[in-house]
């Protein structure tokens, strides 16, 4: 699109940002990280923080079966069955739980992409190493199509292939991955797949229609605006059998996933208050309508911070991502900015401290990108704004950088 599109409001006329508790005097322009949470579920999760502390003998007897009605409810929202979905704190514990429960495999493999997100891979190399096998990594070039990003994870499946781990949505590349192709394939091969879907909840209707794996964890605290601390563990197949919370607790003996309702005394209001999130965006927007202003502002904010990029440069910051996200893009840094992952996250802290805006900054093959991240609190002139002061200001570190050398 050319012009940029009228911002959503609150049934009341206010800013959607009002709806919110962020701090003005930043621009947050990085929902996709840590997400944001609305006001109407801060104020359900404190309401039942109350109701916890005011008597928790009562409360916490009771509180699986709370857990089983927000779990219900957070099923019909993702299009699953509630008996495949048990609540985890975020997609990284989804992970770990899937590692910790997977039959030994001495010497298996197991294959990952390098796209996948750290903490994940991280995990996925703990348990090549409690195996005696290895991590093998399939490059999957940033422009590749569905087609081609499918082939590249296939082919490096040999016979000492144990788990395939696959992103559903990249985290520093901000593209989709070919879960359906990569999916079918490695049912037919009888290898497990876990889906990592961080980013997903929110971003598509039905994220998981059709799908073919064994594992698939969506965190609810990112485009869901659920509290922190609430993500979905999607299981498909018999290995939900062998899956068991990462805390025994009273709950061990129950089945999948009753058994992960239980955890003790840990602060379940995350997973009670998500619900609150979800629904809060549906009665305001809708989602299919919130879903289509963000695609349409990542659309405008990749062409004008872009364009600011390339009048500065004299080169194209165009990214060409071959499975593209509606509310991440990626936009090409200057030569000397974010060139690695250590300096993705200082250009972030210091872009946060001395020009007051929350972004994200990322690098992949010693390329540096912004990540752009939109959310329905996010207008134009957030990005209006990053490409008219902050542009400049990263161009000069950048020039700074190289000359530094």
């Amino acid at each position: 699109m050319t012009s940029a599109p009228l911002p959503l409001l609150l049934p009341d006329g206010r800013p959607a940002a009002d709806a919110w508790t962020l701090d003005p005097a930043l621009r947050h322009l990085n929902h996709g990280s840590f997400g944001a949470v609305p006001q109407a579920a801060q104020q359900e999760q404190q309401r039942l923080r109350a109701e916890m502390d005011r008597a928790p003998v009562v409360w916490f007897p009771d509180l699986p079966r709370r857990v089983a009605a927000a779990r219900a409810e957070i099923a019909e929202f993702l299009r699953v069955g509630v008996r495949d979905l048990a609540l985890v704190p975020n997609a990284s514990g989804g992970a770990s739980v899937v590692y910790g429960n997977l039959p030994a495999r001495p010497g298996g493999e197991v294959l990952v992409t390098d796209h996948g997100y750290g903490a994940v891979t991280m995990g996925a190399q703990r348990l090549a190493r409690r195996w005696g096998g290895s991590v093998r990594t399939a490059r999957v070039p940033l422009h590749a199509t569905a087609e081609q990003a499918a082939a590249a994870v296939l082919d490096g499946i040999t016979d000492r292939t144990a788990l395939i781990v696959l992103d559903h949505i990249t985290s520093a590349t901000a593209r989709w991955m070919p879960v359906a192709q990569v999916g079918a394939a490695a049912r037919a091969s009888g290898i497990p797949l876990l889906i990592d879907g961080a980013h997903v909840p929110g971003l598509a209707e039905d994220p998981l229609a059709g799908l073919e794996f064994d594992a698939w964890v969506g965190n609810l605290h990112k485009f869901g605006c659920a509290p922190r601390g609430a993500s979905a563990l999607v299981v498909r197949s018999e290995l939900r059998e062998q899956l068991y919370p990462l805390i025994d607790s009273w709950g061990a003996e129950e089945p999948f996933p009753e058994r992960f309702d239980t955890q003790g005394t840990i602060d379940a209001t995350s997973y009670l208050a998500a619900p609150a999130a979800l629904g809060f965006v549906e009665r305001t927007w809708g989602w299919k309508a919130a879903r289509g202003y963000l695609h349409e502002l990542a659309d405008y904010a990749e062409r004008i911070i872009g364009g600011a990029f390339a009048e500065l440069t004299g080169e194209s910051a165009a990214v060409d991502v071959g499975m593209p996200v509606n509310a991440l893009r990626l936009v090409r840094l200057p030569d000397g900015l974010a060139a690695t992952r250590a300096d993705a996250d200082a250009l972030r802290d210091r872009v946060a401290a001395e020009l007051g805006v929350e972004a994200a900054f990322t690098s992949f093959d010693g390329v540096g990108y912004f990540r752009i991240s939109t959310h329905v609190y996010n207008t134009a002139a957030d990005f209006e704004d990053f490409a008219e002061r902050c542009v400049p200001v990263l161009g000069a570190w950048a020039r700074s950088a190289v000359q530094q050398g």
